[in-house]
């Protein structure tokens, strides 16, 4: 029997899967169970030969989405596996491990207890989470292990010159108010991926990687080790993004409050949900229509491109001062997967670092792994598609087999 792994990540309305052979590291289903707790829940399954499921369902809580997901992989027109025993071990996103996880580990009651703790610092997330390893624990047999990947985690190698905020000392004695960064596991893989297909040995190398979507978040990787990362205590800080204002003048925070009369959950609102992309265009959060907005001409459009952008540029330049040297630049996400344009703009007039881009290489790797700088290039900048999925099963393995 092939060991396979059932990778779990749940939102705070939805729970997305995989089941990896860890044997060739296949994909041999995935979907994503949506709307969970709210009306028009529905399931969406697909294996590896390209059966599909597609159902509505009435989802209250997380118990009920694993129920449907264990279904769609035994039961249904869709099926993989003939039971869940066929499964040898469940790996956890998990988003906050704050300084208390510093590496992924085995779930027990003691590892539970400490991630509910901490739901205050991510109040969507982890306890969805919870719930989706309770579920866990309730339909699957009592031996099956699980193991918790926290997107803080690669981030705990943070100096603390890096990770401090400049308020009184006494908020992070008390409140833990500090850097955290995210989006750990992917900058993790991108780095660890670069020095594998250029044979590269990773613990010299001074590496910037730029997660890029929805969400965006950019990360200086020295020796294979994160040194700074953009975003901080929460995922709102850094880079503009989708509907997040990243890093703003906390005096505009308290000035809008007082002009516009807003309460604290209002004003976060505004900055989490009505910002960025969105709030500068005023009509899309999605790179993507601003790019088609802005070859119309649209002004606000470019505006919010030229912001995001200059953003990401200004970032690469003082991670590259802060390490001492750059190796290479590792586009990743959505957006830094797929925007050639994004990719063009930030890489050009980066001469004083070396770095010479190359735009034939930048538009024919869209999409795809590729070298994208010319060969004589200092800097050597990469499109890596990202793959967190598989770095949680492979250290999902890796804390089974210990």
């Amino acid at each position: 029997m092939s060991l396979q792994i059932l990778v779990i990540n749940a939102g705070s309305s939805s729970l997305k899967y995989q089941l990896i052979d860890m044997e060739n590291e296949s994909v041999i289903a995935k979907g994503n169970c949506e709307r969970i707790g709210t009306k028009g829940g529905k399931i969406s399954h697909k294996t590896f030969d390209g059966r599909e499921l597609k159902q509505d369902c009435n989802f209250p809580t997380h118990v009920q989405a694993f129920e449907k997901v264990v279904e769609a992989m035994t039961k249904s027109e869709a099926s993989v596996i003939e039971s869940m025993n066929e499964i040898s071990a469940v790996g956890h996103r998990i988003v906050q491990g704050a300084e208390l996880f510093a590496e992924s580990t085995l779930v027990n009651e003691d590892v539970i207890a400490k991630i509910e703790g901490l739901s205050e610092l991510a109040p969507l997330h982890n306890p969805a989470h919870i719930q989706a390893i309770r579920a866990c624990q309730r339909v699957l047999d009592k031996n099956v292990p699980q193991v918790v990947v926290f997107d803080t985690a690669f981030h705990q190698t943070m100096p603390q010159k890096a990770f401090l905020f400049g308020v009184p000392f006494e908020y992070y004695e008390k409140y833990h108010i500090r850097r955290y960064g995210f989006h750990g596991t992917s900058h993790r893989f991108v780095s660890q991926k670069y020095a594998q297909v250029t044979g590269r040995d990773l613990s010299q190398l001074k590496i910037v990687t730029c997660h890029l979507g929805n969400g965006s978040s950019i990360c200086a990787v020295n020796g294979g080790k994160s040194v700074d990362t953009s975003m901080g205590f929460t995922p709102l800080d850094g880079l503009l993004m989708g509907t997040r204002s990243g890093s703003v003048d906390p005096s505009v925070v308290l000035y809008l409050s007082e002009k516009e009369n807003l309460s604290p959950k209002q004003m976060s609102d505004v900055l989490n949900k009505t910002s960025g992309f969105l709030g500068i265009s005023g009509f899309t959060s999605d790179h993507r229509d601003l790019v088609a907005a802005a070859e119309k001409g649209e002004a606000r459009a470019q505006y919010a491109l030229d912001l995001m952008h200059y953003q990401v540029k200004k970032y690469i330049g003082s991670y590259a001062a802060a390490m001492n040297g750059l190796d290479a630049v590792v586009f990743t996400g959505g957006i830094g997967e797929n925007a050639s344009i994004m990719r063009k703009n930030v890489c050009s007039d980066m001469d004083f670092l070396g770095l010479k881009f190359d735009e034939t290489a930048n538009e024919k790797y869209n999409h795809q792994i590729g070298r994208i700088s010319s060969p004589d290039s200092k800097v050597d900048v990469w499109i890596i598609p990202t793959n967190e999925e598989l770095l949680i099963a492979r250290d999902t393995l890796a804390c089974i087999s210990k």
